[in-house]
């Protein structure tokens, strides 16, 4: 990590005619505020921006390779439509044109659930991601939903929907004023966090430390976050919901309970120690392999701290109990008295959310309204599991889906069984795919609609706001003008929109004069509104920008918590700091009882599940992925600066496990599990475990038909290709991309 990006060809010193403009970087959670020095249109070095509010000039590789990324010669720079089995260059009025003839007709014919849409990762990393596509889909009307939510983070959201009734009221820790922080499956360091927004995440564990607070971190793998903890737990993979479970009842076995000032807003707590009672530290420990003991010493110093927190991610997300371990990760947090408060883990609140309101009861969260056509599988927050997409494809019958919207999505790589999947899209109808590069997804598409490079997009942040670990607002315009013959990224959202809606020829406009109306009709009829009873029309009227997008962030301001315009944003470039996150319970509570309802009934049935683990332990190797800072999933594969360090696509395995096995540094092995088998170099460290091996995703760069340059010259690996996507967790439909089982074959 650095700060300030290191001068290279790529980022070079700025000179006499160079320009300076501001820009969020978009390439993970952290969204640090970049100084982008600008040579004609041409981004030629980026560093950390010292003046803004939140990130303080922090920057990381990824950062400080935004011009190498901006300029990659291997983005789509004109739409591309296919006539017979081949794509060739369009106008995007012909890519709009074959959208809006061939869409209507499937939706006209087959229903709304012809049409499937998957949601990539990039979405909640740009404007136009977090605008339109809601609108999409509250126009199409399909069942069919998919999005990298179901790799990643979809048990925490069904955990919080069921504790708070809102699947998007999730804590963060408060990792500035916290005393004791309990990590568990994530290594920030390498990520820069994770559903926690934090620039400078190793900065901030390191003053915690420096502050004497405790940094505890349960991981199988010695990573670099791990190496700065107080404490490495090593624990088997898989196992994070037992040791919770374990820590709760310790909890309540030696009286550690103290909820404070939450304790008049929960309900279930006699339930919870129940239900927990069985999962001591001598039950799990064996199970976790771990010391009894040092379960006991976790969860004492965790009950003494004079503030703690309790994070889990990726690691006890993507697991057979994801759901369980993210749902007793907040359990742990009420039942210390450290959620919702100052030095614990509390809800963000972000410039656009809704203003504050009374608390009173809410509708709740509701788990498996409807289910998937063939596997049966439930809805969890209205999406499906994409596990399950290549099967909705390839299954004939009424409701199979025909036509296929991918948006910034590359599920051939990220989804189980990518070949699988890799063969069902070409039994499609009609595929259309928003996405900068031709990759290993968007080859099979009947129009691609590539986005421009970012410096040419505006930007704001409405998820990561709402996940940041302090409360703050920024917004960087287009640091270049777009160049001729590119689209806005907004308008190629709202054409599309149009196009599939019915509506095409419209000015995309008319796409955010809708939302704009409806919003403020909402708004006016609603009696804890700052806009209460006000004309609709002379606020949308008042409304600033120049653009839909604009405007309806202009419009979002307002009737949000903190009383801001655009124009505020604009006269403040670097940010507006709106101060520490502060208490938000009762009034963020949605459930039906108004109160944190701690042992909802899907949990309740799902916990025989989690007992019965207590007895099965996997024989053999067990895989799990990794992290790497100079990468986003598969994203970054093709930016030159980013391909060195230990941004390789390489197993991890223990001595003690290459010695039982023969193996060699950089012998290359046969990897065998469910779905398949995938081959790749060993790479002997003692950072992992015995008994599990790593291998990082997002790899696999060698499918014919994609203009990848740079990642096919280092193609790796799919990991998830040795997954048949059967393996998901009940509650929430994730996948299971960790703590499975594997094979290894020496091979040469």
């Amino acid at each position: 990590m650095f700060r300030t990006a290191p001068d290279s060809s790529a980022t070079s010193p700025p000179t006499a005619g160079d320009r300076t403009a501001l820009r969020i970087c978009p390439l993970c959670e952290a969204t640090c505020g970049l100084t982008l020095t600008i040579e004609g249109t041409r981004v030629t070095r980026a560093r950390g921006d010292r003046d803004d509010v939140f990130s303080e000039g922090f920057i990381c590789p990824k950062g400080a390779s935004f011009g190498e990324l901006d300029a990659d010669p291997d983005r789509l720079r004109t739409p591309l439509v296919r006539e017979n089995g081949r794509l060739r260059e369009a106008s995007w009025e012909e890519a709009f044109g074959l959208v809006a003839s061939r869409i209507r007709p499937l939706v006209e014919e087959h229903g709304p659930n012809a049409v499937g849409v998957v949601l990539g990762n990039p979405n909640v990393h740009t404007m136009a991601g977090g605008l339109y596509p809601p609108v999409l889909l509250s126009t199409l009307r399909t069942r069919n939903i998919f999005s990298a939510s179901t790799l990643d983070q979809m048990p925490k959201h069904v955990s919080s929907g069921l504790l708070y009734g809102s699947a998007v009221a999730i804590p963060v820790p408060d990792l500035d004023r916290t005393g004791h922080l309990l990590l568990l499956g994530a290594n920030p360091l390498e990520s820069n966090g994770s559903l926690c927004t934090a620039p400078d995440f190793p900065g901030k564990l390191k003053a915690l430390r420096r502050r004497g607070g405790t940094l505890t971190v349960v991981d199988p793998r010695r990573t670099r976050t791990a190496r700065l903890a107080d404490r490495h737990v090593a624990i088997r993979p898989g196992t994070d919901a037992l040791l919770l479970a374990a820590l709760v009842q310790v909890l309540f076995e030696e009286r550690l309970t103290d909820l404070g000032a939450l304790a008049e807003h929960v309900e279930q707590l006699g339930e919870v120690e129940a239900v927990t009672r069985d999962f001591t530290p001598e039950a799990v420990a064996a199970a976790c392999d771990m010391d009894a003991e040092e379960i006991r010493t976790i969860a004492r110093e965790l009950a003494a701290a004079p503030s703690a927190a309790v994070y889990g991610r990726i690691g006890s997300c993507t697991v057979e109990h994801g759901t369980l371990a993210s749902w007793l990760v907040d359990v742990l947090n009420i039942l210390t008295g450290n959620l919702d408060r100052p030095g614990g883990a509390l809800f963000p609140l972000s410039a656009t959310d809704k203003a504050p309101r009374p608390a009173a009861p809410g509708k709740g969260f509701a788990l498996g309204r409807w289910s998937s056509r063939v596997g049966g599988h439930p809805e969890a927050k209205g999406e499906l599991p994409i596990a399950a997409l290549a099967e909705e494809i390839e299954t004939p019958g009424d409701g199979r889906i025909r036509a296929l919207l991918v948006i910034a999505a590359n599920p051939v790589l990220s989804a189980p069984d990518g070949d699988r999947l890799d063969r069902a899209l070409s039994d499609l109808d009609f595929m259309v795919s928003i996405d900068p590069y031709l990759n290993e997804t968007s080859r099979h598409a009947d129009v691609v609609l590539p986005p421009p490079p970012p410096s040419q997009s505006a930007h704001f942040d409405f998820a990561f706001n709402a996940l940041a670990v302090r409360n703050q607002v920024r917004y960087t315009p287009a640091a270049v003008p777009l160049e001729p013959g590119l689209m806005d990224e907004c308008e190629i959202h709202a054409r599309l929109l149009l196009a599939v809606g019915g509506m095409h020829g419209a000015e995309p406009s008319a796409v955010d004069d809708m939302v704009i109306q409806g919003s403020l009709a909402k708004a006016v009829a609603d009696p804890h509104s700052p806009v209460h009873g006000q004309d609709p029309a002379q606020l949308a009227a008042e409304l600033t920008g120049s653009s839909g997008a604009e405007r309806r962030l202009d419009m979002m301001l307002r009737l949000g918590p903190y009383e801001l315009t655009l124009a505020k944003l604009l006269e403040n470039p670097h940010g507006i700091d709106l101060g520490p996150l502060q208490p938000r319970i009762p009034q963020v509570l949605r459930t039906r009882s108004g109160r944190i309802e701690l042992l909802p009934a899907p949990i309740a049935a799902d916990l025989p599940r989690l007992r019965s683990a207590l007895d099965g332990r996997p024989e053999g190797l067990v895989l799990v992925g990794r992290r790497h800072l100079r990468s986003n999933n598969s994203w970054l594969h093709n930016v030159p600066a980013l391909g060195g360090g230990s941004n390789r696509c390489t197993l991890h395995v223990h001595p003690d496990d290459a010695a039982r096995l023969g193996l060699t540094d950089g012998a290359t092995v046969a990897i065998t599990a469910d779905g398949g088998r995938v081959e790749a170099p060993v790479e002997i460290t003692d950072d992992i475990r015995p008994g599990v091996v790593s291998l990082p995703h997002g790899w696999g760069h060698d499918r014919p038909g994609t203009r990848l340059s740079v990642a096919a010259a280092r193609p790796g690996v799919n990991v998830n290709q040795l997954l048949d996507g059967s393996r998901l967790d009940p509650l929430s439909g994730t996948a299971v991309l960790n703590g499975f089982p594997v094979e290894l074959t020496l091979i040469r």
